[in-house]
């Protein structure tokens, strides 16, 4: 399961995955629809680096439904999330912010029952 994550040497210098969020991978929750672990995370990281060169975001979640990504923004916590609506111009990127994963975490259930509810599956 955490062969999707971005491998320890090319994470930047001094950051560390929470242990929260290595749980919930470990128990193998990588989608809770509309959010899903991304894929080629580093590949992203580097894209992400490209498109906001002033934060260093380290994404871990993308919204399947749109272009947003929930990262860690190491240049400002090592512990909030922010969820960035990437290919947005840089200054207008940030959708929302919460203060530590399992905060998210929360929010991405509360995602999961409304688009499940909001797309007809339930």
């Amino acid at each position: 399961m955490t062969s999707r994550l971005i491998p320890i040497e090319k994470l930047p210098h001094g950051f560390d995955y929470p242990p929260e969020f290595l749980h919930v991978v470990e128990l193998g929750i990588l989608n809770l629809e509309p959010w899903a672990v991304v894929r080629n995370g580093a590949e992203r990281m580097g894209d992400l680096r490209e498109r906001f060169p002033n934060r260093r975001l380290v994404p871990f979640a993308r919204r399947i439904d749109s272009d947003d990504i929930a990262c860690w923004d190491i240049s400002k916590s090592d512990k909030k999330i922010f969820v960035i609506h990437d290919y947005a111009s840089p200054g207008w990127e940030q959708r929302d912010e919460f203060s530590e994963f399992n905060d998210w975490l929360r929010k991405a259930v509360e995602d999961l029952i409304e688009y499940e509810y909001d797309s007809g599956i339930i």
